[in-house]
């Protein structure tokens, strides 16, 4: 059934507009906007109104190890060491568990503002490295949890089929390993999945990285795949791009221009460790590059070379990758702060404007992109991924406009996210998930079990 919802501001294409009214149908898209209309005939949202953010990069099931791996056991910890912790925790957790660790994932990232997730999908197995009976079992978990929650899914099953270049896989992933037939079955499989439970998802593809998959399947997959998004792990770590440039004689991002027909398709995700000509080159590929700030910081992985990157035209769209923390402002101010930390100035993503905006817009455009959805933006034909925040009570009422998309970014954060609307649908009131409280004590269950079975 149709509806239509009066917000007092809404962020439309052109800005901030007074007295808007957004019409949806009963498949959750926009079909109707009016500014300076009338509250008649609707239903009046307290609040101001912004699109939703796309979640452009998770692995759910890392959600069970948020703050699990902040200890150090030996000098040099970095990103290989805590690659131990999470074998341990996903090789300890079974399907109802993942399921349950995901669809927590997805409440709390629509709770932080995140109203579509990119889910890098690489957990296939079971523990043994064996196949499932359904070769998709866990992807069928990973779209449950997406229903459950009301959050939109852009699958992105992974092929994982090395444990480097030239390298055998380590035992620690075994519950990720196919070879390329393999891989095209299961992701058969999962595009049957979704087209049942899930037909306005958005099916793509994931090579996890140049160490992870063949290069030469990797140069394939755009043929293999013709249509949806190709997400991609590239220059994370310095290993990394040292590994490529011994063994491909490029480092991973020029490898990836060069080979495998990067394009406005693509999404390279961190992308950390950049030339200024693979910086230049990515930008002007079209390609969006997926920032994961806090989780980049957390694992010391580097700050991405942000004002070259958009100087030359670049796209960009944030993620929460690892889960260390869930939160789209989060992510934004990292991303922004950590620049101004490496140059020494401020506001060095915007030097003509508003850094919320830049964030944002950015943010919402590049998630669009890079999930292949109609989304990022209040637009007709677009899903009705709406954010409300909460204007009345809180420092938004003594600012004038266009102050508020800086207050929210760097001041209010998501503790302003009064109500959000997923496809249409009222899944967060008052900032709290309609379903937060069942979903939170099945996760609290999962997470003593496997606290148990790790000290065993």
């Amino acid at each position: 059934m149709a509806r239509s919802l009066w917000f007092a501001w809404a962020w439309l294409a052109d800005g901030w507009q007074r007295d808007v009214v957004l019409t949806i149908d009963h498949a959750g898209i926009i079909t109707g906007i009016t500014a300076g209309a009338g509250q008649g005939g609707c239903d009046i949202v307290p609040g101001i109104a912004m699109p939703g953010l796309a979640n452009l990069h998770s692995h759910g099931f890392q959600r069970a190890m948020a703050g699990l791996a902040e200890r150090g056991n030996r000098p040099g910890e970095d990103f290989w060491s805590w690659r131990h912790v999470m074998y341990q925790v996903v090789n300890a957790l079974d399907p109802d568990e993942i399921e349950a660790v995901n669809t927590m994932a997805y409440v709390e990232m629509l709770q932080a503002g995140f109203t579509t997730v990119g889910e890098f999908h690489y957990v296939h197995h079971d523990p043994t490295g064996k196949p499932y009976a359904a070769r998709a079992e866990l992807a069928g978990r990973v779209i449950a949890a997406a229903q459950a929650s009301g959050i939109g899914l852009t699958m992105l099953p992974c092929l994982y089929s090395a444990g480097g270049i030239g390298r055998a896989a380590e035992p620690g992933q075994r519950r990720f390993i196919n070879d390329r037939d393999a891989f095209l079955r299961l992701h058969d499989e999962t595009a049957d999945l979704l087209r049942a439970a899930m037909p306005d998802a958005v099916l793509g593809v994931a090579p996890h990285s140049l160490r992870a998959a063949r290069p030469a399947d990797v140069a394939a997959i755009g043929g293999l795949f013709p249509t949806g998004p190709v997400h991609i792990h590239a220059a994370e770590q310095m290993i990394e791009v040292d590994d490529c440039l011994t063994s491909l004689g490029a480092p991973p991002v020029a490898w990836l221009l060069d080979h495998a027909g990067v394009d406005q398709r693509w999404c390279l995700i961190h992308a950390t460790h950049l030339t200024a000509s693979e910086t230049a080159r990515l930008a002007a590929s079209g390609a969006v590059a997926g920032l994961c700030p806090l989780t980049e910081a957390d694992l010391g992985d580097g700050i991405f070379a942000g004002p070259a990157f958009l100087q030359a035209g670049g796209r960009f769209g944030i993620g929460s990758d690892s889960l260390i923390r869930i939160d789209a402002t989060e992510e934004l101010r990292q991303l922004d702060t950590s620049q101004r930390l490496r140059d020494q100035r401020r506001v060095v993503l915007s030097p003509h404007g508003s850094a919320g905006e830049v964030l944002l817009r950015g943010a919402w455009q590049g998630g669009a992109q890079a999930m292949g959805q109609p989304i990022g933006a209040l637009a007709i034909g677009n899903r009705a991924d709406i954010v409300v925040l909460d204007h009345a009570g809180t420092d938004l009422a003594a600012l004038p406009p266009a102050r508020w998309l800086d207050h929210f970014v760097f001041v209010g954060g998501t503790r302003l996210i009064d109500r959000v609307y997923a496809g249409g649908r009222l899944v967060v009131s008052g900032g709290r998930h309609h379903e937060h409280a069942p979903v939170a004590a099945r996760f609290r269950a999962v997470l003593r079990r496997l606290i148990d079975a790790l000290a065993g």
